[in-house]
């Protein structure tokens, strides 16, 4: 799909699909709105008063484009409050449109969402959200349909007075192209089935970004004997119950002039869980393709390395392999040695994306970042406390964990923080070893996974733990710009915080 500005009136514009928003409660006559009131007769007018249209979020209102206007139709988006105005708000506008443009058939969609003069206007900031929820809304994973569907809708064009705007909208646009190229690799990771996804086609994924860097990105992938030399007891106990090998994949970007900071991403990349010999009920399993989501966002993080060209020394990390149940799996009762020494109890071998991240975690911690953040599908009992719209942070930093948490709400990805309570900790003790991988009670889940997680992160780094389990993969729409399926979930706010460092 096509972004394009334009700078002139939007009215003077052709096209399929006008978009114009509005403010809660604005006289149709007096704001922009009434301009388009104006040319259709009262009829934006009319039509509100019937439908009781008063501008709040999420309200839209459709009219066709008649004789006064060269445009099939006109959506009138609710804003809400203009002092309110959030630019995820943008966005579900945008996806709105989008949604709209496609269902008719449309071929273009022309818009001013915002009048130029409110105070909030900022044309890089908003036709970066515009943009991003353009693209979100029109990804389709079709890699498997012998047809692909038509997609009519080829063009959004945002529409500018202002000439310096203008330039500073194309900037906002090629960044939000940047980011959601991203999101799509995740996207197309994450929805790639089991059979494919295999820790060798992921780690393939990790080479072909290094390659299409031109040198920004370098990677290295240990295979299982590499990886027996570095003692990863817990990470390669998950890998022995398949026959698909082990990858552990570590992705580098250092910037040309000196670093401001280094910073590492270590993602889950669990391609397939069936829950090994605790086998999950077959329901339970249907979207476990999505157990390397956090895998995937460091991987589609990666890929924008290249052209964001961040002053910040980046490092991924991806411990990738299938939990399967064979008779080479690990059982529950067996015992594991982690890298940095823990012995590790397994009482239920569906725990295994700490055990993997276990590793991972001290992996990363060696090459010395100051800052370390995971993302990982790690636990049914956060989709629970949060729904599935909403990750978890927890963190031993809290200027950390609000760093991230304002990345995320600039983002447009919903999180939220929980705590990493110290006198859990003593749910996960063992009596025959330093940890075992699940706890004694059967609440706080998410909490005592993060609890876990924390004993293979030196003291002394700051580090945030993001449980991705619900928003990663999307059994329903969420808003008005994410379809069913994987979300790409992380990226955006992961990017949105590198380039705030």
């Amino acid at each position: 799909m096509k972004i394009l500005t334009a700078q002139g009136d939007v009215l003077e514009q052709g096209g399929g699909l006008m978009l114009i928003g509005m403010f809660q409660h604005e006289n149709f006559r007096e704001a922009f709105i009434g301009r388009v009131n104006d040319r259709t007769k009262d009829r934006v007018e009319k039509t509100a008063k019937h439908i009781a249209f008063e501008g709040k979020v999420g309200q839209t209102l459709l009219i066709p484009g008649g004789d006064a206007l060269d445009v099939d139709f006109v959506l009138v988006v609710g804003l809400g409050k203009q002092a309110d105005l959030h630019l995820d708000t943008i966005r579900n506008a945008t996806g709105a449109a989008i949604q709209i443009a496609r269902q008719y058939g449309l071929g273009s969609v022309v818009a001013e969402l915002l009048g130029e003069d409110i105070e909030t206007y900022d044309p890089l900031l908003h036709a970066k959200a515009m943009t991003e929820a353009a693209l979100l809304a029109s990804y389709a994973f079709t890699n498997y349909k012998d047809e692909k569907p038509h997609q009519k809708l080829v063009s959004l064009t945002l529409v500018i007075e202002d000439a310096n705007d203008v330039q500073a909208a194309k900037k906002g646009i090629e960044l939000a192209e940047t980011i959601i190229d991203g999101v799509t690799v995740a996207r197309d990771l994450v929805n790639t089935p089991g059979q494919d996804m295999t820790p060798k086609r992921l780690a393939a994924a990790a080479t072909e970004i290094a390659k299409l860097s031109a040198g920004a990105v370098t990677v290295k992938i240990l295979g299982r004997k590499e990886c027996e030399k570095r003692k990863m007891g817990a990470y390669l106990a998950v890998a022995q119950g398949s026959h698909e090998e082990p990858q552990f994949i570590h992705l580098s970007y250092k910037p040309e002039k000196r670093a401001k900071k280094r910073i590492a991403l270590i993602g889950k990349g669990v391609t397939f869980d069936s829950g090994g010999l605790s086998i999950k009920p077959s329901s339970g399993m249907e979207t476990m393709k999505c157990d390397m989501a956090g895998g995937a966002a460091v991987l589609g993080t990666f890929a924008t390395l290249a052209r964001l060209r961040p002053e910040v020394e980046i490092h991924g990390i991806i411990a990738a392999t299938e939990n399967m149940p064979s008779d080479t799996a690990i059982r529950p009762g067996d015992i594991v040695r982690a890298s940095n020494g823990m012995s590790i109890e397994i009482l239920n071998t569906d725990a295994e994306g700490r055990l993997t991240l276990a590793d991972a975690l001290h992996y990363a911690a060696q090459q010395k970042p100051e800052v370390m953040i995971d993302l990982a599908t790690l636990t049914g009992a956060c989709v629970v406390a949060l729904g599935e719209e909403i990750s978890a942070a927890m963190s031993t930093n809290d200027e950390l964990r609000a760093q991230i948490l304002s990345a995320a709400n600039r983002s447009g990805e919903n999180m939220w923080p929980m705590p990493l309570e110290k006198n859990y900790a003593m749910l996960m003790e063992s009596d025959i070893a330093d940890l075992r991988n699940i706890s004694t009670s059967r609440y706080g889940g998410s909490l005592t996974a993060g609890l876990f997680l924390k004993n293979f992160v030196p003291e002394e780094i700051p580090w945030v733990h993001l449980d991705i389990a619900g928003p990663a993969f999307a059994e329903r729409p969420i808003g008005k710009y994410l379809g069913k399926g994987a979300t790409g979930y992380g990226v955006r706010t992961l990017v949105e915080y590198i380039r705030g460092i």
